[in-house]
Order: structure tokens, then sequence, then C-alpha cells
């Protein structure tokens, strides 16, 4: 008899400290029915819920309280990390079955690597813990919709069976991981399949490629359509020779998934570093992490993105807010939160400690995330830890909020965390170049996206002085930073997965993303809304960023609002405005001149550099600060103050 042990976090569960320290499991879509599914096979778990007994304790009270009778053997329950096949091997003994008669379900490529070291089989979703414990591949899928037939559609058809999308391409193609058997079902219904290799341990990316291609002279007389086509495969093809030049001699191998939108999607063996594959000329966000989801197709956001507009404030910011801002949102405060988070001061003010690097890989990363979360609860905010595991690395989103009962939904102003600086050079200490080792080469990230970080505290601190003069929001206003977004963005894409399972109304997200890079010249801020697909959420995004422009003049008047939509707007899909998007959710990008591809460019010349420091001559406090009222503006209006 078989026996399945589960990850929990992100696998079985979205996870989530609560101020108070306690844990709370909130079940993935589709995960308690397949439990009850498997209701005569035993089941154990094999988690990570952090060091000592009390995380332990933690963890089983949670586990006990969301799947009540689903995991009752207490010998099956192992808790430590998964980077070693030693906890894997201890599961198999305690089940006193063979290692192949054990099943490892998790997320995590890695993980399901490690766990096939102690000879178990593994299955990369829960739908498809069946298909292992029967040996059945789960492979790739490319999910062709013919016309009329819409996402709906197939998202009734899908749920119905051992298929769980991925990525949305368009209204046209959906990327998935199915058995034979959920691809069967799909064919029934209607729909295409076209299968592109197994899951087995490996993860799906879409790596962006940014070169210009065009159609050979010989389809120059063909429609669009197929001059189209064929472009999109010639750029899938050189972006996938590149990526897998790059990584060659590396060990883990790359399995091409067909084009992408603006690429290729990709197949990465457990380990390979594709987040740091740099196509020439690309730019910023070009490689994007797909993350399994049974709910994915249903866009929740879509339906209220229909009505009569998201509840957007139609006139001018009202002159109270305005001074409420320009008063708490300053470059002094700004310029202090960028020294705190980007090592030019101590991260705890009077504290001895000093930021390296926020790279999701580093030590300080973690620290950071709990330093910001203090800052809010300082504020009086109702804060969050949302955990989540990147290549063994146990790092977290920061949430705080201020509730309102009765709101139609919450207002989100974000940033990214997390900071880089692979493009810097190093050398060994024989002068040898050697690669970027987050581990010990800073990454101050002052303006990627310290900049933005500053932005979210002096916002909040905005609302919290406004709270305190008694005025409330008539909305919940939501404070999010969100982790490893230079890793594709997972963190946002975690986030915004969770949101969408949990049920929450976001009535527009407002990211920013670099807004203190500026060298010599204008005073442009850019405002993105393009969506990679199109619909509601595009036209929501839209009004959103016409609100945002009006808030600017209002209060940043010597500011250039360029606004940029469509879905050929340069930053579509590539900041953490797009994992809202993906879910039908009205959201903008906020950044200095930096993705609209001017040249020369107006933004920073130490973009994923060391040398991204407060004190650079291109990092400009004043114009952060100028973009950071608009934004704080705009958010308190949507929030009805």
């Amino acid at each position: 008899m078989s026996v399945l042990f589960f990850d929990i976090g992100a696998t079985l569960a979205d996870v989530s400290f609560e101020d108070d320290g306690s844990l709370t499991f909130r079940p993935r879509p589709r995960v308690v029915e397949v439990l009850s599914a498997l209701a005569g096979v035993r089941k154990g778990i094999i988690s990570n819920p952090g060091a000592g007994d009390a995380a332990r304790e933690r963890a089983r009270a949670a586990l006990d309280a969301a799947f009540a009778g689903q995991f009752t053997e207490a010998g099956l329950r192992h808790w430590g990390p998964k980077t070693e096949r030693g906890i894997f091997d201890g599961a198999v003994a305690s089940a006193g079955v063979p290692a192949d008669s054990c099943v490892f379900v998790g997320e995590d490529p890695d993980e399901r690597a490690v766990a096939r070291t102690a000879g178990l089989r593994t299955a990369a979703h829960p739908v498809f813990a069946r298909a292992a414990v029967e040996g059945r591949p789960v492979l790739w899928t490319r999910i062709g919709l013919p016309e009329g037939r819409g996402l709906a559609e197939l998202d009734a058809v899908a749920n119905a069976a051992e298929v769980v999308p991925v990525h949305v391409a368009s209204d046209r193609l959906v990327l998935a991981m199915a058995s034979e058997r959920g691809a069967s079902a799909l064919r029934r219904g209607g729909f295409t399949t076209d299968p592109q290799g197994p899951v087995d341990e490996t993860v799906a990316f879409l790596l962006r490629d940014d070169r210009p291609v065009q159609a050979p002279e010989a389809f120059t007389d063909e429609p669009p359509e197929a001059q189209a086509a064929v472009v999109d495969g010639l750029r899938a093809s050189a972006a996938f020779a590149f990526a897998a030049g790059e990584l060659a001699g590396a060990g883990p191998a790359l399995l091409s998934l067909g084009p992408a939108p603006g690429g290729v999607y990709l197949a990465a063996a457990a380990g390979a570093p594709v987040e740091g594959i740099h196509l020439p000329g690309a730019r910023p966000g070009h490689t994007e992490r797909l993350l399994p989801d049974p709910a994915l197709l249903s866009r929740p956001g879509e339906a209220p993105a229909r009505g009569p507009a998201v509840g957007f404030a139609p006139g001018a910011p009202s002159e109270e807010t305005v001074e409420a801002v320009r008063a708490a949102v300053t470059p002094e405060v700004m310029r202090a939160h960028v020294a705190r988070v980007s090592g030019a001061a101590p991260l705890v003010e009077g504290g001895p400690h000093t930021v390296r690097g926020r790279d999701a890989a580093a030590a300080d990363n973690v620290l950071v995330a709990e330093a910001l979360a203090a800052r809010f609860a300082a504020l009086g905010l109702t804060v969050r830890l949302r955990p989540f595991t990147w290549r063994g690395h146990r790092i977290a989103n920061v949430e705080a909020e201020h509730r309102v009962a009765g709101s139609d939904g919450a207002v989100l102003v974000t940033a990214h965390l997390d900071s880089t600086g692979d493009q810097g050079a190093y050398v060994d200490g024989a002068g040898v170049p050697r690669p970027y080792d987050p581990a010990v080469d800073p990454a101050p990230g002052a303006d990627d996206d310290g900049s933005g970080v500053a932005a979210v505290l002096a916002a909040a601190e905005c609302l919290a002085a406004l709270l305190a003069a008694g005025r409330g929001p008539a909305r919940t206003v939501r404070f999010v930073l969100f982790n490893a977004e230079e890793q594709g963005l997972v963190g946002s894409k975690v986030y915004a997965r969770a949101a969408a399972a949990a049920g929450d109304s976001i009535a527009g997200v407002l990211q920013m993303d670099m807004i203190a890079g500026r060298q010599d010249g204008g005073r442009t801020v850019e405002v993105h809304a393009g969506a990679a697909v199109a619909g509601p959420a595009a036209q929501a995004s839209e009004e959103l960023g016409e609100v945002l422009a009006r808030a600017v003049s209002a209060v940043s008047p010597s500011l250039t609002v360029e606004r940029i939509t469509g879905p050929g707007d340069p930053a579509a899909g590539r900041s953490d405005h797009a994992s809202f998007h993906e879910r039908g959710w009205a959201a903008v990008a906020v950044s200095e001149n930096f993705f609209d591809g001017a040249e020369p460019a107006s933004g920073t010349r130490q973009y994923h550099r060391p040398g991204d420091t407060l004190d650079d001559t291109d990092h400009d406090t004043g114009y952060a600060t100028d973009i950071a009222r608009g934004v704080t503006t705009a958010a308190l209006t949507l929030a009805g103050l």
C-alpha cells in the first residue's frame, strides 16, 4: 500500500503568521476534495515550520485545525528542512513500506528532487497524487481554446480533471500540468492539448526575449497571423538557444515548452539558475516564474471590474488629504527609510546591524522583513508575515492592514523588499572574474526597490497620522512588501494566489518599483497599466492610472506623468502588479523613467549593481518623494479620504 507525504506551505495551504504570533493554514483550492478522495490512503506530512519545539507545536495545531481528521497518524508527521535526504529517509522508515511505495507531494521542485534521491516518487501538486501512486506521468501541456470557448468554460473542465494551470498566455492559450486522463477530459470538452514533456522535478518559467525578430522574406505575403506565428516561433527558438547555452555545463537541463508571450516557456530542472539568465538587451523583469494553481482561470477580480467602475473616486483629491500627505511624506522621511533598508544606517534605529543586501538568498533578507513588520506594527496596523520557501530559503512577504468594516474592497500600496547585485562585476582573491554571490556581495538596492519600500512606509505613516487626527477611510487600506521579486515575481504571485483563494476583494493595487533614479533631465513618472491579457481588468487598470495621474497633478505638479497602457506596455508582466492582473484585479506599476525604453534612459544607471546606494549620483530623494506623495494621495483618495 502506498503512503502519501505532503508538504504544507503552498502545496496544501497558504500560510500566515498573525501579529499575535499565531499560525494559520488556509487550504489551497481543490486540496480538501483531493484529500477526501484519498480517504483510504495513509497520509503524512513532511514540512518545515521553522526551528524549535514551539514552531512545530504551532504547525501541529494549525494542521489539525485546517485539516481535521485527515492526518491522523502522528508517526507520519515529519518536521524540518527538506534540503537533505535524511528527513525523507525518516519518513520512509515511519511508513514501514519500501521507498518507492511512498510519494512526496510538494510544489517546490528542489524538494521533490531531494525526495527522489531517497527513492520516493513525487507529485508536483495534490491533484496528481493518485497519478503518482499509480505511476502515471504528468506532462507540461499547452491547451488551446477554440473560437467561442472562454476561460470560464476551460476552468469548469480543468477543475474536474487531473489538470492544473500555470499561466494564461491569452484567451486562446493556457500552459498547464496535465496527466493523460486530464488531457483526455480536455479534449472531450472541446479543447486542444499539446503535451511538451514530463513535469517530474521541473518548474516552469516564461523567459522574454526583447531582441527584434522579423519574419523571413518568404512569409511577407502571408496573412498577418501567419507572420506573427513565424516570428513567435523564431523568438522562442532564439531565447531557448541562448538560455540553454548559458546553462550548458551547469548540469541541470532545460526543456522548451514552446512560444510564450514575447519569448519562450521553459521547464527547468531543479536547481537550474534560470533567474540569472540575462539575454542581450533584456528589459527589466524578463524572467517570470510560473506557479501551479487550479483557481488561476477563475480570475476573481474580473467580476467587479466589469461593473460601473470599481468605485474609483472621479474627483480631485481633497485639500485636507493633500496637506496631510505633504506633511507626512517628506524627503527626510524617505531618506531615513531608504538608509535603514540599504545599509546607509542601522536597520533598527540605534541598533548595531546594518544591511549588506536584501537578496532572497541573503541572511539579511529575513532580518529586514522582521524589522519592516515591527515598524508597521508600531503604527497600530494589523501585521501578518506571509511565509514561503524559495530554493530552500524560508522568507516572507510583509502585510500591514487597516481594516474597515463593510469595505467593498481593499486598496493596496505595494513594493518589493528584496534586492540583487547580479549585474555587478566581481573577482576572486586572484582577480579572476566570478559570479555574483548573494551571501557575501553587497546588494544595497537603494533605488530597486528601497525607494518603493520607503514610499510604502511613508504612506502607512500618513494614514496613521490621519487616523490619530480622527479621520478614517471608507475602504480597507493594505500595505504589502513582496519578497523574491527579482527571482521572477515569486512573492507577489504567492500573495495574489493566496488572496484569490481566500476570496479577497481588491479595489486596486498601486505598485512602486524604482522611484528614485533620475539622471540629469526631466522629472517624468511612468504609470504602467498595460496587462498581458485583455479584458475588464485592463480597462479598470487604466481607470486606476487616471486616478493616480490626477493625484500626482494635485500633490506633485512638477512631475510629468507618462501613462502607458495596452498589451504593448513594456512593463506588462514584468513587475509585481502583473501578479494581480493575472487574477483580474486592477493594478498599475509606478516607476522612474526606466521601463519605457526611451533613449537615453533617465532612470538609474546602477540597476542591479552594488552601486545602487543612497549616495549614488542618480539617487534623487526629492524626486522619489514627489512620486511617493502622488501614490499616497491616490491610495487615500481611493480609500475615501
